[in-house]
């Protein structure tokens, strides 16, 4: 105790008399005059710890201060009471009262997802391990048949499912199971043996840039296996770019709430914090004084949609792009499902699409799916840049490796060849004339959903101003997954969303001619919940499963039933 008295006495000998009136002027001549005597009167053991001490209370204030910047002094407590009572409820649910009983429900909540998509019948041939003898192509052929007729799906050839079959046509398929065909054992990762193959994908990548308005002597790309791994190649991009560049070890970029979940999973993959930005309430893109207040030194980059997936709305690329090129930015935009539609407007004829692509100061890197409004192969998407200095940090290289010298631009190494080959053969032979034309007619279909809604549907409301091929409406009278469970049980799947509870229709070619019907079926369906006041959500359907998802009290279990889901994927019969 009279140590610890020595040396408080020892530290008030260097404050000064009246600190509060002390000038803030002042303070670094003081601390500079002061930190000789106090290093020499002090072991190294009380400085080690003081420091440590100094360490500690900086990163707290400095933590406090940021959360304070970004979400406000409200928002901040919010952010602090659902951490709070997430973990309550988490190590409830994990507790040995309430353990058994939450596993025994996910237990049933699986079993009934199984029965739902582990689909066979009795006619049909089971593999479970490879036949003894092989099977004929004829054999073959009616066992594809009979798995095609027998088991049921979706009535995808209708339209009546939400983006998902991006169909070009019977003639369109027929032609690219030919080019298959003819490269079905071209690998991309070989461009010696396969030379056909890179000529075709460098005049894909040519295509795309030139669609993009990419700078003809620099703009560069590479092509990529979907938007996913567009999104990740541009996030490991960005990374790498700020480490080699900049020195950044703790990468941070900034994307909208609307931003896929693909720049959660390049997140999770490359160790970059996320910062989720907030949308306007009325717009529904992204909030520009949020990104703002978001961006710091460990920015690496930020992130706008052209449209997003849940509401098809286009965000603000001329305001991210003066925020990318004030602050140095790199800015990646998402076109992987406007893709062809968006780079096609224009010519179309619809002049309300603003600037989205690198005629934008500031854009830096854009992903475009192919495989969706292109209608090439599922597999097929391109990932832009810029620059070659910013494609290169996507690239992987070994020079030291025992099998020889290594290199991959994106990240897988083998790559099938007849892929690219059937989007070369699909682009060169639609034209552009041809995308034209669809682009015109997807929209004109999407803007007639839209307007029908607004005007004949009124427990609908449509979110946001959607320009594109994307239509997203929610409703503050009936329960929106509600209506589409029984949008389903009609043969219609619309894609569910979240915050707020929603439906979306990506209209598709496919779709344009059952426009029609869906509109009609909103206003009966939307009519019988409104006019029932015994209506309620179904305890097993979609309103049960986002119930558990949005709910505080249930943290966990949603990711549990997702994690039931795939897994189900690979099972051959369900569990008893």
């Amino acid at each position: 105790m009279l140590q610890d008295n020595a040396a408080l006495d020892g530290y008030r000998s260097y404050l000064p008399n009246n600190l509060w009136q002390i000038q803030w002027q002042q303070v670094p001549t003081a601390i500079y005059d002061k930190c000789p005597v106090y290093v020499k009167t002090h072991t190294w053991i009380e400085l080690l710890k003081d420091y440590l001490l100094f360490l500690l209370f900086y990163k707290i204030i400095k933590k406090v201060l940021y959360e304070l910047k970004w979400y406000g002094i409200i928002g901040s407590a919010s952010r602090i009471y659902r951490t709070c009572i997430a973990g309550v409820f988490r190590w409830l649910l994990n507790t040995t009262i309430l353990k058994s009983s939450v596993e025994k429900e996910l237990k049933k909540v699986t079993i009934a997802m199984e029965r739902e998509l582990i689909k066979n019948d009795e006619s049909l041939a089971d593999y479970e391990t490879i036949p003894l003898k092989g099977l004929s192509e004829e054999e073959i052929l009616e066992e594809l048949d009979k798995l095609d007729t027998i088991i049921p799906h979706t009535e995808w050839k209708e339209g009546k499912v939400s983006g998902a079959v991006y169909h070009g046509g019977d003639e369109l398929i027929h032609l690219q199971s030919e080019a298959f065909e003819k490269y079905c054992v071209a690998n991309q990762l070989h461009p010696d043996v396969f030379p056909a193959v890179r000529k075709m994908e460098a005049e894909v990548v040519s295509m795309v840039l030139n669609m993009f308005h990419a700078p003809a002597d620099a703009g560069c790309a590479t092509t990529s296996s979907g938007g996913t791994e567009s999104l990740l190649l541009a996030c490991l991009s960005a990374k790498m770019y700020a480490y080699h560049e900049r020195g950044i070890i703790k990468p941070e970029m900034i994307v909208p709430v609307t931003a896929h979940a693909g720049f959660e999973k390049a997140s999770y993959y490359f160790g970059i914090k996320i910062h989720h930005v907030e949308v306007d309430p009325n717009t529904y893109q992204v909030n520009l004084k949020k990104v703002k207040s978001f961006i710091n030194r460990n920015t690496v980059l930020l992130v706008g949609s052209a449209p997003n997936f849940p509401h098809g709305i286009v965000d603000d690329i001329v305001g991210l792009g003066n925020l990318a090129t004030r602050y140095n930015i790199p800015l990646h935009v998402d076109c992987c499902l406007g893709s062809f539609i968006v780079a096609f407007m224009q010519k179309a004829g619809f002049n309300d699409l603003p600037p989205f692509d690198f005629r934008v100061p500031g854009v830096t890197s854009i992903s475009c799916d192919t495989h969706k409004y292109g209608f090439a192969p599922k597999g097929s998407s391109i990932i832009m840049y810029r620059n070659s200095d910013l494609r290169k940090h996507q690239y992987y290289v070994s020079t030291d490796w025992t099998g020889g010298l290594y290199g991959s631009p994106t990240l897988a190494g083998s790559r099938p060849g007849a892929l690219v080959v059937g989007c070369w053969a699909t682009m060169v032979h639609i034209g552009e004339a041809g995308y034209i034309d669809s682009c015109r007619s997807i929209i004109n279909a999407a803007r007639k959903l839209k307007n029908c809604i607004m005007q004949e549907v009124p427990d609908l409301e449509i979110i946001g101003d959607p320009v594109c091929s994307v239509i997203a409406f929610t409703s503050h009278t009936i329960d929106m997954y509600e209506l589409g469970d029984r949008l389903a049980k009609e043969g219609w799947h619309l894609s569910a969303l979240q915050k707020p509870p929603a439906l979306h229709l990506a209209v598709t070619k496919l779709s344009v001619n059952s426009v029609d019907q869906l509109i009609t079926l909103l206003k009966d369906i939307t009519k019988e919940l409104r006019d029932d006041p015994n209506s309620k959500p179904s305890s097993d359907g979609t309103s049960a499963l986002y119930g558990v998802a949005g709910s505080v009290k249930s943290t966990g279990i949603a990711d549990k039933i997702v994690v039931g889901f795939l897994d189900t994927l690979y099972k051959l019969k369900p569990s008893e």
